[in-house]
């Protein structure tokens, strides 16, 4: 199974206003509505919401390392 973290930085978005861009890359907005109105099922709404707590938590930046293909910071 995939690293998470990994997954955020590969995966991009199947639909909507953002389809084709990284799940990593969403903004904040489009996560907080997801958060309200819900996520969708499966992977992807459980990458949406990781993706939403770290943007939330504004830890972003520890994803950095992935993009470039490197071991996340601990």
């Amino acid at each position: 199974m995939a690293d998470p973290l990994e997954l955020l930085v590969k995966t991009e978005m199947p639909y909507g206003k953002y389809k084709g861009t990284l799940v990593a890359d969403l903004p904040g907005n489009y996560l907080n509505w997801f958060a309200r109105e819900g996520f969708p099922p499966g992977q992807l709404g459980r990458l949406l919401a990781l993706m939403h707590e770290i943007d939330h938590n504004g830890l972003k930046h520890f994803l950095e390392p992935l993009r470039a293909g490197g071991a996340a910071p601990r």
